[in-house]
């Protein structure tokens, strides 16, 4: 029963993920349809992600009175909802209206998994969890491309993920007693309503240490956003590498992050979380060292895939961290905290590169990366000195 749960977790990270890239790979042909300027893909992204930091600041409110299981059942569901209306869109303003639902499906079943096998799965799993979602985010835009090659239009793109959406909610509603009782035992926090009030956001704020971890995941996500979206941009304007081969190594940027987290599920064996985030930290910092190298083509190319490698283990280490450092009754507020922190990360810090890449140019970005590197190096060793010596709340995972 726990490996057909494990199963179900893995089943919804990969649903997760399906959705996250087929807006940017539809939009070039939803955008002509609607009569709206190319740029409004910007006003739908910001909706979306609106939406999810508002649900995972609700988290802890929601998975203490409704459970993991029930929460990521009904997120799924509505974010199924919001793709099917999504498909049966006809105009701008319809796609932004099940833009809402869909960001407050994503916000929350992101938070409630990530908590969960926090808490109840050893590291690898975290890693191997996150892993999935890079799956799902690989296998959208194929899904989408093949509904536009085969001449049935984006809309058909958009039902066919909300069909497979809608089977995971099946699954998922009739797993839902494997949920509360995992490996035969009872879990307090899953029964929500014995796990006590939920916590508010100045009462997380307070807790001493969230407010670095909660910078470490602003710095890591602004990092990890910035980097993807214009390290194609700065391949070609900055390291003269032709476009294509610039569009295809941006790419692999994402790619290395999903392969790096599968790896890194076998190294946290010998290694845990904070060691895993130090390593992490360790390969960005040669991968940003090498794109400000004035060197050629081949050295920024390699430094872009070993900054993507050095992202892999960092996001799912925190986060699995999180019970140890600060007790399994606190980790779903300070998660769905964090993972607020992160989708404003990545919602303000990729424009904010923008517009300094505007007045001194794109050459600027491994400057931004280390930067942000920094600050996330200092949050971290910040939060270590803040931790010491404190008595952790044991946790059991499997």
């Amino acid at each position: 029963m726990t490996h057909l749960l494990l199963a179900m977790i893995y089943l919804s990270f990969i649903s997760l993920g399906l959705p996250d890239a087929l807006l940017g790979s539809a939009w070039p042909t939803m955008y002509p349809q609607f009569g709206v300027p190319m740029s409004y893909a910007g006003a739908i992204s910001m909706i979306i992600s609106l939406g999810t930091i508002f649900s995972s600041l609700q988290s802890d409110r929601l998975t203490r009175r409704f459970g993991t299981g029930r929460v990521t059942a009904v997120s799924v569901g509505l974010t199924a909802a919001a793709l099917l209306g999504f498909s049966l869109s006809g105009s701008f303003w319809m796609v932004c209206l099940w833009a809402v639902p869909y960001g407050l499906g994503a916000g929350s079943v992101d938070a409630a998994l990530n908590n969960y096998v926090a808490l109840h799965y050893a590291s690898r799993h975290m890693s191997w969890l996150h892993c999935m979602w890079g799956v799902g985010a690989t296998a959208g835009p194929y899904i989408m491309g093949y509904a536009l090659s085969g001449g049935l239009g984006w809309s058909m793109g958009y039902r066919a993920v909300g069909f497979i959406q809608i089977g995971l909610t099946a699954l998922l509603a009739a797993t839902l007693p494997l949920w509360r009782r995992r490996a035969g035992e009872e879990s307090p926090a899953e029964e929500g309503r014995e796990a006590g009030k939920a916590l508010s956001l100045a009462q997380v704020v307070s807790i001493p240490g969230v407010r670095w971890v909660i910078a470490m995941f602003f710095c890591y996500c602004a990092l990890e956003s910035g980097a993807g979206l214009w390290a194609g941009s700065y391949l070609t304007l900055s390291r003269g590498v032709e476009a294509e081969t610039a569009a295809r190594y941006a790419g692999l940027f994402y790619l290395g992050i999903t392969l790096g987290r599968a790896v890194c599920g076998f190294i946290t064996f010998k290694l845990g979380d904070h060691q895993m985030i130090r390593l992490g930290q360790g390969i960005i910092l040669l991968g940003a060292v090498a794109l400000l190298l004035p060197a050629g083509p081949t050295v920024a190319l390699g430094g872009l895939i070993l900054v993507g490698l050095g992202c892999a283990p960092i996001y799912p280490s925190i986060i699995h961290s999180i019970p140890e450092l600060f007790g399994a009754q606190r980790s779903q507020a300070i998660i769905g905290v964090q993972m607020a922190s992160a989708y404003t990360g990545s919602l303000l810090m990729p424009p904010l590169f923008g517009v300094l890449a505007d007045r001194l140019g794109t050459g600027l970005l491994p400057v931004f990366l280390l930067v942000l590197l920094g600050l996330m190096v200092f949050g971290h060793e910040r939060l270590l000195k803040k931790n010491a010596g404190k008595e952790e709340v044991p946790v059991s995972r499997s």
